[in-house]
């Protein structure tokens, strides 16, 4: 099987995976960002499940970077614990690890990776994001998005 499909392949899984919790305990959102090596502009999803004990949450993306001559998509596999402070802001922090799948004009291949992050969201829905990624995922990301709750 291409590397190509199995892409295909982990992304149904994701997609299979965050419907598997109740609707209702779930919220989606979009990201757009930037990130450095490559040096990207990025666009995605993600949903977010009800916390799994106390404050943390699994919150599953699905990012796709342009640029650089590399079209890079990034399935994270992330968890968040959010630190409950005053509203209407709070921040969190996770980590996980991705499945990074990179198209250059010579090769299209998949690697590993993970990635540590902290960020800030709104009780209304809008959050910045900061990313530092190892292995094969970019080293730093920042994005900001918007989730419907």
């Amino acid at each position: 099987m291409t590397t190509w499909r199995w892409g295909r392949l982990a992304i149904v899984a994701l997609m299979l995976g965050c419907i598997a919790v109740p609707a209702s305990a779930q919220t989606a959102g979009v990201r757009v960002g930037i990130s450095v090596n490559p040096d990207q502009f990025y666009f995605g999803g993600h949903v977010e499940t009800a916390p799994l004990v106390e404050q943390l949450r699994f919150r599953p993306n699905v990012e796709i970077g342009l640029g650089d001559h590399v079209t890079l998509v990034a399935l994270n596999f992330e968890f968040a614990y959010v630190f409950p402070l005053r509203q209407p802001w709070n921040l969190y922090a996770g980590a996980g690890p991705a499945l990074n799948i990179i198209h250059t004009d010579q090769d299209t291949s998949a690697e590993g990776g993970f990635n540590l992050l902290v960020g800030a969201a709104h009780s209304g829905g809008l959050f910045v994001e900061f990313k530092v990624g190892t292995v094969k995922s970019p080293d730093v990301k920042f994005g900001v998005g918007y989730a419907w709750r």
